[in-house]
């Protein structure tokens, strides 16, 4: 963290009071500032009076859980990042978070050495995305009659259409645009957008490929700007295949 900026602002919205404590001790350790939540609606009500950088958040809460939590903020265009606490470690529970908004998913008893990594890498990959997108030349990008504001996550496609971004889309297309016309392997999207594969395959990104072939594309079985290379990953052409 530069010495010459704030300390980010994390909140962690834990129901055991003994872990939140530890956890925000050594937080507050390692620089950042830190608030806590003990259940989902106290969250969501710190959350619309105050900007903050990373959630931490325990998924089984009093109320609405965790993933209530962050499909609520989604909903309502909150894009902060979202690292989920939980004992659930199974597979079908790291996809459920993905699909609520999530961006990273710690399985308890977690080491804190590897909380505080993970809390690192999601604030380093929001302040690129962030200062990428800082200029009035690399915030709005246009291809093919679309039209994307990468700081406000809104779109308005070819057919007049709008659309709320969620933060992956956002990411992954920011990525794909940085290297246009090159191309960028579902591993590297993986490292950039989530910083190693937390989720079980690189078919998360394929997924995400199609939304915004849903979005984008005039027809998205023949896509003129998101295209495949099989085998390998995508490549993003804004003026589109000829």
């Amino acid at each position: 963290m530069n010495a010459a900026q704030e300390p980010a602002q994390v909140l962690v919205v834990e129901d055991d009071p003994h872990l939140a404590a530890g956890v925000a001790e050594n937080l507050r350790a390692e620089g950042y500032a830190v608030s806590t939540a003990t259940d989902g609606e106290q969250a969501l009500a710190w959350l619309r009076d105050r900007p903050c950088e990373l959630i931490l958040l325990d998924v089984m809460l009093p109320g609405i859980d965790g993933f209530g939590v962050c499909r609520a903020l989604r909903e309502q265009g909150n894009n902060t990042p979202v690292l989920f606490l939980t004992a659930r470690g199974d597979p079908a529970d790291r996809v459920r978070g993905l699909q609520s908004g999530g961006d990273d998913y710690l399985a308890k008893p977690f080491h804190l050495q590897e909380l505080l990594l993970r809390v690192r890498a999601i604030l380093r990959r929001w302040d690129w995305y962030r200062s990428a997108s800082a200029t009035a030349a690399t915030a709005v990008l246009s291809f093919g009659g679309n039209e994307v504001d990468f700081r406000a996550f809104r779109a308005r496609a070819w057919n007049g259409e709008t659309h709320e971004l969620t933060e992956k889309e956002a990411m992954i297309l920011k990525v794909l645009a940085e290297h246009g016309g090159e191309i960028v392997s579902r591993e590297d999207l993986l490292e950039k957008v989530w910083g190693y594969d937390v989720f079980p395959s690189t078919r998360t990104v394929d997924n995400f490929i199609l939304r915004l072939r849903k979005r984008f594309e005039k027809d998205p079985a023949n896509p003129r700007h998101f295209l495949t290379v099989w085998g390998v990953g995508y490549r993003f052409l804004a003026a589109g295949e000829p």
